[in-house]
């Protein structure tokens, strides 16, 4: 094992190297008295949250084509019963740095759950505040539509460049909290300009406040603007300054 490569509540990752192949993984480390090691494929690509800072824009086809992999992965999780619950740019890695769509992974499931009650709905509210479903904030139960408001914030976050619900980097969480339990945020003028009739449909109907109008992975898929990519502009959305507010999460 080599140099640290992340850190976490629960575990220590490791840049690890194979003796034999010399193949190079990453590897956590937990201990709760007994060592166990959890050997992964090494991400060398960075975070999702670190392009959108550096990148500074997307085109419309390669937002689609991001939203189009981590969706997939989801429609396979939610099939399992399983919620992820903490949706984000920084739990989104790439393996390399050629910034290939196909290459994203998604990780972090610290606050993933199966859904085992009776009436399917998980009670706790964990989340990361830019990125909470307004059911959840409300205490009453919540399932998987959770995870595809998070992926709404996240697809309104490429296009736009920040937030829909963070003003700026001085919102208060309890500020951003009340915005979204509005349900109430902008889809016109200033960046959202460039952005076509298409995109804004999708994001409008993975953030619609109630879950059960809400789209589903599968949905999502079947969506023109995921359909049909292939005919999206290429040319870089113009979008103001990056401000990406970064709260600790809440469990």
């Amino acid at each position: 094992m080599k140099e640290d490569v992340g850190l976490g509540a629960y575990s220590v990752c490791k840049r690890c190297i194979h003796k034999i192949t010399s193949v190079e993984y990453a590897v956590k480390v937990y201990d709760d008295g007994k060592y166990v090691y959890l050997v992964m494929e090494l991400m060398r690509g960075g975070e999702l949250l670190d392009r959108i800072l550096h990148q500074k824009s997307f085109s419309e086809r390669e937002t689609s084509a991001v939203l189009c992999t981590i969706t997939k992965t989801m429609e396979y999780l939610h099939s399992q019963g399983v919620v992820h619950r903490d949706l984000k740019p920084s739990n989104i890695l790439y393996v390399d740095e050629t910034g290939d769509p196909e290459s994203i992974r998604i990780c972090d499931f610290g606050f993933a759950k199966q859904l085992r009650a009776e009436n399917g709905l998980l009670m706790t509210p964990c989340y990361t505040a830019n990125f909470v479903a307004p059911e959840v904030l409300k205490k009453q139960g919540y399932d998987a539509a959770c995870d595809i408001w998070s992926l709404g914030i996240l697809l309104y976050t490429m296009l736009a460049g920040f937030t829909p619900f963070a003003n700026g980097p001085d919102d208060t969480p309890e500020e951003i909290l009340a915005r979204i339990g509005s349900g109430k945020y902008a889809l016109i003028g200033g960046n959202w300009d460039t952005v076509s009739n298409a995109a804004k449909d999708i994001v409008t109907k993975m953030l619609h406040v109630d879950p059960h109008q809400r789209l589903t992975a599968p949905q999502v898929l079947r969506h023109q603007w995921i359909v049909n990519r292939e005919q999206l502009s290429q040319s870089q959305l113009i979008r103001q300054d990056i401000q990406l507010v970064k709260v600790r999460r809440k469990t």
